[in-house]
């Protein structure tokens, strides 16, 4: 184990997340609703965005990912919303002296076309976060017409993370 002392002061997390489009959901990401026929299907309300993000800190950190601390066999996270998932691994990063420095997010989805919605996605996502709207990046990527995500039958997204370790006071 490294002493605290030379523990690294930034650390770059990935985080990536994809759930199969089905009807009777709606179609949440990077906490809005997009209005669109069809839902991801997931444990949570399946907002890819914010469970990328959410892997994407938690790999930077060194704790762990969105599936071992919030597994889809544990009823408490049913059909939560996934903003609330985010606040929880926001604590946990402000326990540790984690600072979110920013965040680069890209959601792959044929369809809906997301432009419209990408400025208020990142402030949703900055002001869960307490960072910056300008530390926070999302972009919309089609996969031209190619597997699952090309035929409309999934979305995607892929995240990464820079964090900072905050100093102890005093030091």
């Amino acid at each position: 184990m490294i002493p605290e002392e030379n523990e690294p002061d930034y650390r770059i997390g990935i985080g990536t997340d994809i759930h199969r489009l089905v009807e009777n959901r709606k179609l949440m990401l990077c906490g809005i609703y997009i209005p669109f026929p069809l839902g991801l299907l997931g444990h949570s309300d399946g907002d890819v965005g914010i469970h990328a993000v959410i892997d994407a800190l938690l790999g930077a950190s060194g704790m762990g990912d969105i599936g071992t601390l919030f597994p889809d066999t544990d009823d408490k996270w049913k059909d939560i919303d996934s903003k609330e998932l985010l606040l929880v691994v926001k604590e946990k990063l402000e326990e540790k002296r984690w600072q979110v420095i920013n965040v680069d997010l890209i959601i792959h989805a044929e369809m809906p076309r997301l432009g419209p919605y990408k400025g208020q996605m990142k402030r949703i996502v900055a002001g869960l976060l307490g960072i910056d709207f300008t530390a926070m990046n999302v972009k919309a990527k089609t996969n031209e017409g190619l597997g699952d995500i090309g035929a409309g039958q999934a979305i995607a997204a892929t995240a990464t993370a820079l964090l900072r370790k905050k100093k102890r006071r005093g030091l």
